[in-house]
C-alpha cells in the first residue's frame, strides 16, 4: 500500500516541515508515504475570473502528470464528503478490501483545483466549509491519514 500527498506549492516554514517530517515517520511503521510538491503559479493579486481559471489549468496540468493511471485519488475540496475520523477510516479500509492500493491525496493552490482534477477524483473530502492554508491542511491530512491507520488497525488513538 502506498499513500501519497500530492500538493501545489512548496512548504517554507520549519514547524510545518517538522511536523510532516514527525508524521511520514510514524506511518512509516503502516504504510509507504510519500510527499509530492508541484510548483504554484505566480500570480498577481488581483486577477480576473480568467486568469485564475489559466492558473488553475497550469496547476491542474502539473498534478495530473503525477498521478498515475491506477491510483486512486481523493481531492480535499471544500463542497466535498465530510467524515469523521472514523469514517476516513471506514472509506480507506472498504477501497483496500476492493483492492485498491495506491492513493493520492491531492492539495490544490490558493485558488482550489482545476476541473480536470476534479474530474479524475475518485472521491472528494472535505475537513471543513472553512479555507485553510495549504501548508496547514497538508499538516492535518496527513495527521488524519496516521489516526485512520491507527483506528484501521484497532489501535489507541487520542479524540
Amino acid at each position: 500500500m502506498k499513500i501519497t500527498i500530492l500538493t501545489v506549492g512548496k512548504l517554507k516554514e520549519k514547524y510545518w516541515k517538522q511536523a510532516i517530517a514527525e508524521y511520514e515517520k510514524r506511518l512509516g511503521a503502516y504504510t509507504k508515504i510519500e510527499v509530492i510538491e508541484v510548483a504554484d503559479e505566480k500570480a498577481p493579486e488581483n486577477m480576473s475570473d480568467k486568469e485564475i481559471e489559466q492558473v488553475k489549468a497550469k496547476e491542474g496540468q502539473r498534478l495530473l502528470s503525477k498521478i498515475k493511471d491506477q491510483a486512486t485519488v481523493i481531492t480535499l475540496e471544500i463542497k466535498g464528503n465530510m467524515l469523521t475520523s472514523e469514517g476516513l477510516a471506514k472509506e480507506i479500509e472498504r477501497r483496500m478490501t476492493q483492492g485498491q492500493s495506491d492513493f493520492v491525496f491531492v492539495i490544490g493552490g490558493s485558488h482550489g483545483l482545476h476541473q480536470d482534477v476534479l474530474n479524475r477524483s475518485n472521491y472528494s473530502l472535505s475537513f471543513s466549509k472553512m479555507t485553510f492554508p495549504h501548508q496547514m491542511m497538508r499538516v492535518v491530512l496527513i495527521e488524519q491519514v496516521y489516526r485512520a491507520f491507527k483506528i484501521m488497525r484497532g489501535e489507541a488513538y487520542h479524540k
